[in-house]
């Protein structure tokens, strides 16, 4: 009966994606959803009605992929993450359905054009930059794969600011993304959970002696559910992306309303649903600081709720959690979520401690995402008791049987039990949130080769000691849907015309293409294309800066956050480098430099950078000397959707971090996929890069992870009276030659890199990089190398697919099999 019934939705589905079924569906839903008839139809209603169609085509396989899951009593993994940078649903919705050309037709024929109407979308900034792109990815190969997998995060009503750029400094407005509603989700107001905070913890004993904690008088949140269907590609698989909004317990009281105290009435709606409100708040403050940990304890504990109460419909005990159910952290901000689960096992179903911490590691595995000890997260012990004070009696628990553990294994060594307890001692006692995630969980793993060695040899070494093979390597990835299929549709036609369509299901077919970079034909197509696409490139920059860009001039693209071990800034000093060339007479190959990125709001230095880098652009941009051989452009508010443009339009690929400071990177990966050759040092997952494309197809340069380490005496000052031209560009930013108005605007920068060490060592590679762009400028003065250079870093990035590191992730940590729903 079940099949029967598989099959007539089968047919149903099948009809329903011809170009007159969806033109049907157009007519109907424009009047009976949107209210409006065709000829007073906006472009909005228009493409709130291309959703709504495309949208009624997910549920269907959503809900059998939901059903199918129970049918299979199948494993599911739970990729908790703070940040989730999805993009554009429609047109991606659009392709992995691949009902793309009938729904282009059907809007055709009702004289709408799909090109205008996707642009109507809200691009919702739920992320920050790599971390919540690489959670977008890797959703879209779970479903890819068939493999039961659900996100889970905060549905922030304010996502990562808009950054608009006034008098060329960055200035944050908010980011209004559900100003006009959000037709991809659906609210579940059923599914709604309760979350604490503060309190106190009351200790009884049971009639057998045994000790127990209530965790009471506490302040309450309630944790509302938000759906949003994940399709995958060329399957019937939709997996959920289940997002929070916090919710008031008590909307309003009413006592305070009849004394008249209005704004009293609701300010404790107001202060609960504050918590989902923005991403990220400025935790520079410690009311901001707080907050950050009330969003991370927010999500994961009304995850962990949802993601039980699922599996206790089909078990009346826990000993099979870890058997049906594998969560991974991505990065540290949802590791609390391991005291959570021992307090759930713990105090209220009234586990046995062993028998609780066994099923609690068994199911976590953690992703770690920095190498810099700065940047592994650590809370004040004073403020966690406040706000979370039975969590931080588990975390001593925990820890304090750990360390047990530690000195059976080293005994006398008193100095490993400092450097390897959860709480540290320095400057004063603070939770450490990576170690926390080290201890609770069966497996870690970095996210590059080098980072997952270096993980082991430096910042966790002592675990590695500890927990050998224990950490686990599993380079990162991309979804070439998104970001060659969708981002490069006449690529993607190319390459399938010549290698079959299966590429974008294993990207390793892409080898079928090596032969074909010694074909002059087909060199010239994909020249042709990277060239209208760098004319796509070149009509935003114009639009959104009023700015002409020559089309054939090299486009050389850093875009990332603003950061100063990204190095925005070296790239800063080459650009200065050539413009003094240029004025002294030299030549050049014409080229134009683009940024994109956010600074933190709190982060003075990285927004500095910005100013300098549009005070750079001034100056070059009107100098007649120049006459439009160099160009500097940075392109505000930088976001998936401008990725699309600017990543098939890129020629030069900047990937400079400091050795030792970039996990992996996977800006890295989407430019090499689209054919730009990348300039970077032996950092992240550069390295691999260059592994397969081959390092004749790539620009090395700089101080290796190894001789980074060797720098103990570094003195700056020899780098910077050894070289003229290097002395010079700092001169000129030191002494106002970029900010005549204000002469100093830029010493903070010039004493970090002279009088403060130089942290990410500019100044030791800037001879390096420079002669490192000499040799781009003589490949790019042979177009048929270049091309062909092009062709093979995209005929060898199959190994960069998120498919292949979520397989690996199944196999390696989750020990998850795919379910098909058909």
């Amino acid at each position: 009966m079940a099949t029967k019934s598989k099959k007539a939705i089968v047919c149903h589905l099948e009809k329903a994606f011809d170009s007159a079924s969806i033109k049907n569906a157009l007519d109907e839903r424009l009047i009976y959803s949107v209210g409006k008839e065709s000829i007073n139809a906006t472009s909005r209603d228009w493409y709130l009605t291309a959703a709504y169609v495309v949208r009624d085509r997910l549920i269907d396989h959503w809900m059998q992929t939901m059903s199918s899951y129970y049918e299979a009593n199948a494993k599911r993994v739970y990729y908790l993450s703070m940040e989730f940078l999805m993009g554009r649903s429609l047109t991606n919705s659009l392709l992995n359905l691949e009902v793309e050309a009938p729904t282009h037709a059907a809007l055709n024929e009702l004289g709408v054009e799909l090109e205008k109407i996707r642009d109507e979308e809200y691009d919702a900034a739920l992320g920050n930059g790599g971390l919540g792109r690489l959670a977008a990815c890797f959703l879209d190969s779970m479903a890819t794969l068939d493999l039961p997998g659900y996100g889970y995060g905060i549905r922030y009503e304010y996502g990562m600011f808009q950054q608009h750029i006034e008098d060329g400094r960055q200035v944050e407005h908010p980011d209004n993304w559900l100003r006009y509603g959000n037709p991809w989700e659906f609210g579940r107001p059923e599914v709604l959970y309760q979350v604490k905070f503060h309190g106190k913890v009351a200790e009884y004993k049971d009639e057998h002696g045994i000790a127990h904690h209530q965790w009471m008088d506490t302040d309450d949140v309630m944790a509302m559910a938000h759906d949003t269907p994940i399709p995958g590609y060329a399957t019937r698989t939709v997996n959920n992306m289940r997002l929070w909004a916090a919710k008031s317990s008590r909307d309003f009281d009413l006592g305070y309303f009849n004394q008249g105290d209005y704004i009293k009435a609701v300010e404790d709606k107001d202060r609960s649903e504050n918590l989902s409100k923005v991403l990220y708040p400025n935790d520079s403050t410690q009311m901001g600081s707080e907050l950050r940990l009330k969003q991370q304890y927010f999500f994961t504990c009304a995850s962990l709720q949802d993601i039980l109460t699922r599996y206790l419909k089909d078990h009346d005990h826990f000993d099979a959690l870890p058997d049906k159910v594998a969560i991974q952290l991505n990065d540290t901000h949802p590791s609390i979520a391991i005291a959570e689960l021992m307090r759930i096992l713990v105090d209220l179903h009234q586990l046995p401690w062993d028998k609780a911490w066994d099923i609690t590691r068994r199911t976590f595995s953690y992703t770690n995402h920095t190498l810099m000890p700065e940047a592994l997260e650590t809370w004040p012990v004073a403020m966690f008791e406040n706000i979370l004070p039975r969590h931080l009696q588990i975390i001593y628990e925990i820890n304090h049987r750990f360390l047990e553990e530690v000195r059976h294994r080293f005994p006398g060594d008193q100095d490993i039990l400092r450097r390897m307890s959860i709480i540290g001692e320095e400057g004063g006692k603070r939770v450490r949130m990576a170690y926390l995630a080290i201890v609770g969980s069966h497996a870690v793993n970095g996210v590059a080769a080098i980072h997952t060695q270096l993980m082991k040899q430096t910042i966790f070494a002592d675990f590695e000691r500890f927990y050998p093979g224990k950490i686990v390597n599993m380079t990162n990835g991309i979804t070439p849907r998104r970001w060659l299929n969708q981002a490069n549709p006449q690529l993607a036609a190319l390459i399938s015309a010549h290698i079959g369509q299966d590429w974008l299901k294993d990207l390793s077919q892409l080898k079928k293409l090596v032969p074909l970079a010694s074909d002059v034909a087909f060199r010239k197509q994909f020249s042709a294309i990277k060239r209208a696409n760098k004319m796509r490139l070149v009509e935003l920059i114009k639009h959104k800066l009023d700015l002409d860009v020559d089309v054939d001039s090299l486009f050389d693209v850093q875009i990332k956050r603003i950061h100063e071990y990204k190095r925005q800034l070296l790239n800063v000093l080459h650009i200065i480098t050539l413009y003094n060339r240029i004025r002294r007479g030299g030549e050049c190959v014409p080229r134009t430099v683009i940024f994109g990125g956010k600074a933190a709001p709190g982060y003075v230095v990285a927004k500095l950078i910005i100013k300098l880098i549009n005070d750079v652009a001034d100056v070059i941009n009107n100098d007649p000397q120049v006459n439009g051989r160099l160009k500097v452009v940075f392109i505000p508010n930088y976001d998936v959707s401008t990725a699309e443009i600017i990543v098939p339009a890129a020629d030069l690929s900047e990937q400079i971090s400091t050795a030792g400071t970039e996990a992996s990177g996977t800006g890295n990966m989407k430019l090499a996929l689209n054919g730009a050759l990348t300039i970077g040092t032996l950092d992240g997952a550069n390295i691999e890069i260059g592994e397969e494309v081959g390092w004749d197809n790539i620009f090395i340069f700089g101080k290796t992870t190894q001789e980074v380490a060797a720098l103990r005496d570094y003195q700056p000052m020899d780098y910077f009276n050894a070289d003229a031209e290097l002395r010079e560009v700092l001169e000129m930013i030191a002494s106002g030659f970029f900010s005549p108005r204000e002469p100093e605007r830029f010493k903070p920068i010039i004493d970090n890199l002279l009088h403060r060490g130089d942290q990410y060592l500019l100044l030791a590679d800037y001879a390096a990089y420079i002669a490192c762009q000499g040799e781009v400028e003589a490949a790019y003065k042979k177009p048929d190398v270049w091309v062909k250079k092009s062709i093979l870093n995209v005929a060898n990035m199959g190994k960069f697919s998120s498919d292949r590191t979520i397989a690996q992730y199944a196999k390696e940590i989750w020990n998850v099999k795919s379910v098909k729903s058909w």
